[in-house]
Formats: structure tokens, sequence, C-alpha cells
């Protein structure tokens, strides 16, 4: 058991790790489209977090799932208000020319 959480323990490390880095090096022209990707993401993330909390297995698992399911909820909320205010960035603030 101690051994399953150090190793998730790592392999979240390195994932928040490459993640960083990955979209650090992003052009901010490809944000909108990042942004959109990881909306999807997780909404996958929201699935599995349902399904682990669902589960009962016990009850550290029912609440670190409540909990996945909260943080990756308000993510996805957060990404598309961020994306929808990107996108009405680019859109023609004056008047239109006939």
């Amino acid at each position: 058991m101690k051994l399953d959480i150090i190793t998730s323990l790592y392999v979240f490390t390195l994932a928040a790790f490459i993640g960083f880095e990955v979209i650090r090096r992003v052009s901010p022209l490809l944000h909108t489209p990042l942004m959109s990707l990881t909306n999807a993401l997780d909404a996958i993330a929201v699935v599995g977090a349902i399904i682990l909390a669902g589960e009962h297995k016990s009850n550290l698992a029912a609440i670190l799932g409540t909990i996945a399911i909260v943080a990756a909820t308000s993510n996805i909320v957060g990404g598309f208000l961020i994306t929808d205010r990107m996108l009405r960035m680019f859109k023609a603030s004056g008047p239109k020319k006939p």
C-alpha cells in the first residue's frame, strides 16, 4: 500500500513537471486551442473521479474521488471562461464597415 502511494506521487510529480514545461513553451497563438484540449482532458478526469468515488472501496478513496471531482470540474469551468475571454479578444471592437 505504501509503495503504491509513493509510486503514485512520483508519477504525479513527473506529470506536473512535464506538463509545466510543455505548456510554458507553447506560443501565445496556440493557447486557445490548447485550453480547449485541456478542457476535454479534464472531462475525462471527472469521469474517472466519479467512478473512483462511486466504487467506495474505502473512505479515503471516496474522499479523494470527491476532491478530484471538485478540482477537475472547477478546472473545466475556469478553462471555458478563460477560453471565452480569449476568443472575445479576437473579435472586432469597432463598428463594422459596409
